[in-house]
């Protein structure tokens, strides 16, 4: 099962970053920064490895996925400020965001105020939701995208960064590809069990909350 889900992530991700080049990195990253999961560990890494193979710059493959972050929060921040918290409770578990969630990032929005945009975007999960209490509490438009683009940056480059020299060490250290196949079904495990975690914590969530 994770095999499969991760075969058809990946080959979603190479076929559209192959086709769309930087505009690919651009829809990619807005699809998961409009609260639809589609993982940046996924998109952002094979972006690095482009840039290993000398079809893309550092710089600029970063800077799409910044780009992308701040278009596809913008759906997510007018979702929020126009239909707000109701909106969520009613089609958040079609993101798999429950109320907690939303609960728990609003109190974390309201206590530290704009300055937690910033912040959330270096931070896995959290990043992908952040835009919605920022909706809701109509932080300014202007001062969301800077901060949206600034928190974001860092994040994009890190992983691109990171794909980069992963695909040399592939190429290069035969250590590399030697511990990879020697551990890669652990490496599988682990994140079936992590997608069936978050799966399983938020549906009984839900449940919870309705139940309520």
């Amino acid at each position: 099962m994770s095999e499969r889900i991760l075969t058809f992530l990946v080959g979603f991700v190479i076929h559209v970053i192959g086709v769309g080049g930087y505009a690919g990195i651009v829809a990619l990253m807005g699809i998961e920064s409009a609260c639809i999961p589609l993982p940046s560990e996924i998109i952002m890494p094979f972006a690095g490895y482009l840039v290993y193979k000398g079809n893309f710059s550092l710089f600029w493959a970063a800077t799409a996925g910044a780009v992308g972050c701040n278009l596809g929060s913008a759906v997510a921040y007018w979702i929020g400020a126009r239909g707000g918290r109701p909106l969520v409770g009613r089609y958040g578990k079609w993101v798999l965001m429950s109320q907690h969630d939303l609960d728990r990032m609003t109190l974390f929005f309201d206590k530290y105020g704009s300055i937690t945009v910033l912040l959330a975007r270096m931070l896995p999960v959290v990043r992908t939701f952040i835009a919605f209490p920022a909706g809701i509490a109509k932080m300014p438009q202007l001062r969301f995208h800077i901060y949206t683009f600034v928190g974001s940056w860092p994040w994009c480059f890190g992983l691109t960064y990171a794909g980069m020299k992963l695909g040399e060490a592939w190429h290069t250290d035969p250590r590399f590809y030697a511990a990879f196949h020697h551990f890669h079904l652990a490496v599988e495990i682990a994140l079936l069990a992590g997608v069936v975690w978050f799966v399983w914590s938020h549906v009984n969530r839900g449940r919870a909350a309705n139940a309520a």
